[in-house]
């Protein structure tokens, strides 16, 4: 046993059991300790996530205050800004029928003999129906009304006064193979969406092409197409105007840019509130764009009414009265019905008669003032016929 104790290998061996049971014991301490810590550490998370998520959700109810107070606001400054417009529109709709029953009267009245003059009113009644158009668009944007109209007008009539409401009117052919009428209620409308439709063929086509409209019948009523030869549209363009033209509730004024681009709002706006279809998702036959307004059948009648006897307009010195030589529609033959019992028509070819040959010797006679007023009142009267209208 002495010899144990002296033994240095066994007090070697106790050292180092000693200083591993103490390195054992601090390993479990501190491994005790480190368990602690994570417990700590994890409750602390779990508190900070609670924290988090009731921050996030407080962050949710401010923002969605936010923006409810801030649709809110937009919705009342919409409304004030349209109220505000759609009183000054009024007031210069009304104005602006006032001019053009003053510029009627004096060139019919007053100035009716001298064709310089009246060729200057009709310049200055064609500004003025521009102006009118536009003032129309903006109450439509604004939830006004366009007018009121005692009586309905033919289809071809409607077309006539929409292409003199463009400031490129000389490039707008009508071809109408019908002889029905619009509704009193929807006359206005239709021709402010055929105009807005013109406006828009006429400024992105190349100056000196022509745009046509073509008025047919279809089984569901009557289609008004206005093709173009421009460029066309992008499809992103496409699905704006589609946006627009098809919009399910009011169309804010501030999203339309700057300037703003009302035409298709506008033709939305309307054909919405009337019961008509626009659409411009086609292609014209020229490489441009076709737009088409579908009229229903409960927006037709078979009561069309009869043209308006021009008044001649009498020139001093001239050997006899000037009257409208305009060519109107051509005579129409019903070949059916339609499902509704509107009939079908299909326009004859009219016969122009031809003139006498003159003389070999006889100079051909220059176009006179006289006839270049003549014209301009022939063309005057016809795009008046659909802009009989009062506001209401």
């Amino acid at each position: 046993m002495t010899s144990l104790m002296k033994d240095p290998l066994l007090w070697i061996l106790l050292g180092v059991l000693v200083t591993a049971v103490l390195a054992v014991m601090r390993a479990r301490r501190t491994n005790m300790a480190l368990r602690r810590q994570g417990a700590d550490l994890r409750t602390d998370r779990d508190r900070l996530d609670a924290e988090r998520l009731r921050l996030h959700a407080e962050y949710e109810t401010l923002r969605a205050e936010h923006e409810r107070a801030l649709a809110e606001v937009r919705d009342v400054a919409e409304s004030e800004t349209k109220d505000v417009l759609r009183a000054w529109m009024r007031t210069l709709q009304v104005l602006a029928d006032e001019q053009q029953r003053s510029i009627s009267d004096l060139a019919r009245l007053k100035y009716g003999n001298d064709p310089k003059i009246l060729a200057d009113f009709m310049t200055i009644d064609h500004t003025n129906s521009q102006f009118g158009r536009r003032a129309q668009g903006i109450a439509a944007l604004c939830g006004g009304w366009l007018g009121r109209r005692e009586a309905a007008a033919s289809v071809y009539d409607v077309a006539r006064s929409a292409q003199g409401r463009i400031r490129h009117f000389d490039r707008v052919q009508v071809h109408s193979q019908v002889n029905v009428a619009v509704a009193s209620t929807a006359v206005e409308p239709v021709a402010v969406v055929l105009a807005e439709l013109l406006d828009n063929a006429t400024n992105y086509s190349a100056p000196g092409t022509p745009v046509e409209i073509n008025i047919q019948s279809v089984p569901t009523g009557v289609c008004l197409i206005i093709d173009d030869a421009g460029l066309g549209i992008s499809q992103e363009e496409k699905d704006r105007a589609a946006a627009l033209l098809n919009a399910q509730g009011p169309i804010s004024i501030t999203s339309l840019g700057s300037p703003p681009r009302v035409g298709f709002a506008v033709a939305g706006v309307l054909a919405a509130r009337y019961g008509f279809k626009v659409s411009v998702d086609s292609v014209s036959p020229y490489g441009g764009v076709r737009a088409v307004i579908l009229l229903p059948e409960s927006l037709l009648t078979q009561e069309v009414p009869a043209p308006a006897e021009p008044a001649p307009v009498t020139v001093a010195g001239a050997p006899k009265p000037l009257v409208d030589t305009a060519p109107g529609p051509a005579p129409v033959a019903i070949v059916g019905k339609t499902a509704g019992g509107l009939p079908k028509r299909r326009r004859a070819v009219a016969v122009v008669p031809q003139p006498e040959p003159s003389a070999p010797d006889e100079p051909e006679p220059e176009q006179s003032s006289e006839v270049t007023a003549s014209r301009l009142g022939a063309f005057a009267r016809g795009t008046l016929l659909g802009r009989d209208t009062s506001i209401t």
